[in-house]
């Protein structure tokens, strides 16, 4: 049997338009992505009673958390349940975008799931819902996208940082630059996956 393989891909970060910030870069690196490809524009749609926007394609279903950052794994779980009623495991991969503070605005780098979250919530919170040891057979992976970081190291100055409004030249670098960085990515995810599966 040919292999067909699909990605589940979930920006985490909080919610848009209502909080327009760097934390939030996962998303527009996501809607950025959507044109990209280029994928049908993003709907809404429902799971467990919660709205969340989705765009599908032949390979890869876009969808954005519609959860404050901290709290992202009981969404990412559920919709990761879901694709798996619809597609078997060996052929599904989850991959997380998110922003990253050791990065400069805009690179992208692929991420292993097992690695520490570094403090990030988001990361955590999911990392307590879905486990790679539950599913074996499905690569499980990360997209970092750079967001750069403050001078000052200390948490006041960091949350600062990526909780203020975004500007419109770092939004166009994630939404115009990022979103073909984490095209190459995938395809270096897929690469690595198509040779686990031919071995």
């Amino acid at each position: 049997m040919k292999w067909n393989p699909k990605f589940l891909i979930v920006s985490i970060g909080n919610p848009l338009p209502k909080y327009e910030s760097l934390h939030s870069a996962g998303h527009f690196a996501l809607n950025g992505l959507a044109k990209a490809l280029p994928h049908p524009p993003f709907r809404e749609t429902t799971i467990g009673g919660q709205q969340y926007l989705i765009s599908q394609g032949p390979k890869y279903t876009l969808v954005q958390s519609p959860t404050l950052m901290n709290v992202s794994g009981g969404f990412v779980s559920r919709v990761w349940k879901q694709m798996l009623k619809q597609h078997d495991a060996e052929s599904l991969s989850l991959v997380i975008v998110h922003d990253e503070l050791e990065r400069d605005l805009g690179v992208v780098k692929l991420v292993p799931w097992e690695r520490s979250p570094r403090g990030h919530n988001g990361m955590k919170s999911i990392k307590n819902s879905v486990s790679q040891k539950s599913y074996p057979v499905s690569p499980l992976a990360r997209i970092a996208v750079g967001i750069g970081r403050p001078r000052e190291r200390d948490p006041d100055s960091v949350s600062r940082y990526v909780l203020a409004q975004i500007s419109g030249a770092q939004q166009r670098v994630l939404e115009e630059e990022a979103p073909f960085e984490i095209i190459k990515r995938l395809s270096e995810l897929e690469d690595e996956w198509r040779t686990a599966v031919e071995d």
